[in-house]
């Protein structure tokens, strides 16, 4: 229903999706609209068949997943048909049909499964702390796993989540992180 309104992008969750038919069934209404998709890998979700290895191996469970849903897509003939994902808070986003997102509310969690993802897939990569807490916390939780990515040059977009009902205060957190990494200046420098 979101590609057939119009959406530019839709996410969808390995966790949640139901299994490869309905992964199919999305897909084919993508590819005949040229709607990019972001599969978005979180914790607190993932696939029945990793349930276990999450406990033993959060990191691996998270990578797995993501890796699992990329090869899916593979086979199911939905690649890199070049829509630009650009977005003004990183730097130039390479263009994919597919962008990947691993969140995890662990903050080590976050990077590690970020850092082994990116030597094993070749699709951008969204970043972000799932619920990281609230304006304060939350900002710091995010500074410091994003920020560890982004100074390793990992990441093409950026999300920040705080308990908040002020969304400009996320995207106010982002610019921030961006700033002290100087990979985009907005405002003063104080």
């Amino acid at each position: 229903k979101a590609i057939d309104a119009g959406a530019h992008c839709i996410r969808i969750n390995p966790g949640n999706i139901g299994g490869p038919d309905k992964v199919a069934e999305v897909v084919a209404a993508a590819k005949l609209k040229g709607t990019p998709m972001r599969i978005g890998v979180n914790s607190g979700s993932l696939p029945k068949h990793l349930r276990d290895l999450e406990f033993e191996n959060p990191v691996e469970a998270l990578v797995t997943a993501a890796t699992e849903f990329v090869e899916l897509m593979h086979r199911l003939d939905f690649h890199d048909f070049k829509v630009s994902m650009m977005s003004p808070m990183v730097a130039p986003a390479r263009t994919s049909s597919i962008k990947v997102s691993m969140k995890s509310t662990s903050v080590p969690n976050t990077i590690a499964s970020n850092r082994l993802l990116a030597e094993k897939i070749d699709h951008p990569l969204h970043l972000g702390v799932t619920e990281a807490g609230t304006k304060w916390s939350g900002s710091l939780k995010s500074a410091v796993g994003l920020g560890t990515l982004l100074a390793d040059g990992i990441g093409d977009t950026i999300r920040i989540s705080l308990s908040t009902f002020h969304a400009e205060e996320e995207v106010k957190v982002g610019w921030e992180i961006l700033k002290a990494l100087k990979q985009r200046e907005r405002g003063p420098v104080l």
